[in-house]
């Protein structure tokens, strides 16, 4: 490909991603203001306030884009990968023995007035790690090996997240699974991580018995639509279901009835071991069915089907013997197990309220009462969407989430439209990180996710993350850029 020159900087640089970036920084800024502004509003530059920390937080951002664009040669990324990540490893274990405890994390070093959170950091060398891992020649996400490898660049990191009690950063390594699909993942992972989510859910909200029902449906159902046989299903299955869903009903009025005491195999028995019992039965014939006509997806099913149960079973264990006492209390109140309004839930409950009083166009620009009173603990962090929504309305949070959209957007437009693998991998790991810290974020500030702590990419106050998802994002649009310099 021949070497382009005197190319304008305007041709180079994407200006849509730039202008997107210092849109939602100003938004930030501006809010932070709001957030911790009293009856009587000091400076937007005073040092003495989160809002002017944030600018000089700004400043050194635009610095670091700056020279991530202009000076550093875009194609050192890939050759210090390996590096790179590997500090990284050694910082985030560093952490958990020298860094300081802040509400319950050890996640952060402190250098005098400055924090630094190594998680923020990682999410960038992770992404460069998979874009050169993903990008070698002859890599299929097929091939066991390649897999394996991948899923240890993921995993190893987000471990030692979990080990330092943030639960909040580890989870937005899940969003990686986005990009795997993109790069030729079955969508059939997806699916199956997302029934798990929703045994998860059932087995908390309803009971074991019921979920393990979900799974029986739910594997049968796929087998069948797979092989063409929905029919089959509609005349055995769903009658079986349908009759297995009086089950516990039934064992109850038996035991009403016979007078059986609890601690007899009638009264202790319960139905979902009944139920899985049964299912268990019948996996040697479907295993026959699989070696006979030599099914790989009958083989998954069954091993689905084992990994479902399994997990259905160690839920109770899950919530209790692994969640820490206040992620078990968020969990609670997100999913109406408990009604905690002023304890637990007292952040999601005062954020909906500020959020709901914000109306169609908002209370106006340092007018909103929960915010200037100060009843949204963290509101110029985690719960700074919350000041938008209760000072600029409907209108002011919409359009903000329409820029975050157009921006995603446009992460992977250009992503696709790029000549070399490792800035299609790389921008589709910058697009899905961004995309689970605005769904987590903005979910939790309206009840519809647990509060686990995460920043509003480039709005919330902090250093760590604002610096953090420039260099993110900078690195993508000098990619972009060092192709449009040199490649026609």
């Amino acid at each position: 490909m021949e070497r382009l020159s005197g190319r304008k900087l305007s041709d180079t640089l994407d200006w849509p991603l730039i202008i997107c970036y210092l849109a939602l920084v100003l938004i930030g800024w501006i809010n932070i203001y709001a957030s911790v502004q009293s009856a009587e509003p000091l400076s937007i530059f005073d040092m003495g306030t989160r809002s002017g920390k944030q600018f000089v937080w700004m400043m050194t951002a635009f610095a670091l884009a700056a020279v991530i664009l202009f000076v550093i040669n875009a194609r050192v990324y890939e050759s210090l990968a390996v590096p790179i990540y590997v500090a990284t490893l050694l910082l985030l274990v560093a952490v958990i023995f020298l860094g300081v405890e802040v509400k319950g994390s050890r996640s952060w070093f402190e250098f005098g007035p400055v924090r630094f959170q190594p998680a923020e950091i990682s999410k960038i060398s992770t992404s460069i790690m998979l874009a050169t891992l993903m990008s070698q020649y002859g890599y299929k996400i097929g091939n066991p090996r390649n897999f394996i490898a991948t899923a240890a660049v993921i995993l190893v990191p987000m471990a030692i997240i979990v080990a330092q009690s943030e639960t909040g950063s580890a989870l937005v390594y899940v969003g990686f699974i986005f990009m795997l699909y993109r790069e030729g993942l079955s969508g059939w992972l997806l699916f199956m991580g997302g029934v798990a989510v929703l045994l998860f859910i059932l087995t908390m909200t309803v009971s074991p018995y019921f979920s393990i029902l979900a799974l029986v449906c739910i594997v049968t159902l796929c087998n069948t639509l797979y092989s063409g046989k929905f029919r089959h299903w509609l005349i055995t299955v769903l009658p079986f279901a349908v009759v297995m869903a009086f089950l516990p009903w039934g064992m109850e009025r038996l035991v009403a009835i016979t007078g059986s005491a609890e601690d007899s195999l009638l009264g202790s028995l319960k139905p979902e071991y009944i139920l899985t019992a049964l299912s268990l039965c019948s996996i040697p014939y479907f295993a026959m069915k699989a070696f006979r006509e030599r099914s790989t997806f009958k083989w998954a099913s069954i091993a689905a089907f084992i990994a479902g149960v399994i997990l259905v079973f160690s839920v109770d264990f899950i919530f209790h013997d692994v969640l820490q006492d206040h992620q078990r209390k968020r969990i609670e109140v997100l999913l109406g197990l408990k009604d905690d309004p002023t304890g637990v839930g007292y952040n999601v409950n005062q954020s909906m309220i500020a959020i709901g009083s914000g109306g169609l166009l908002g209370k106006g620009f340092l007018k909103g009462t929960q915010t200037t009173y100060g009843f949204v603990p963290e509101q110029s962090t985690d719960f700074i969407f919350c000041t938008i929504g209760e000072e600029w309305g409907f209108a002011g949070s919409a359009a903000v989430i329409l820029i975050y959209a157009f921006l995603i957007w446009r992460v992977m437009h250009d992503a696709e439209r790029s000549r070399e693998s490792f800035t299609r991998i790389y921008g589709y790991c910058v697009a899905s990180c961004i995309f689970m810290h605005l769904f987590i974020n903005i979910g939790m500030t309206i009840g519809i996710m647990p509060v686990i702590g995460i920043p509003l990419p480039f709005v919330s106050y902090g250093g760590s993350s604002l610096w953090a998802f420039t260099v993110m994002l900078f690195i993508f649009i000098a990619l972009v850029r060092h192709e449009r310099r040199y490649f026609s």
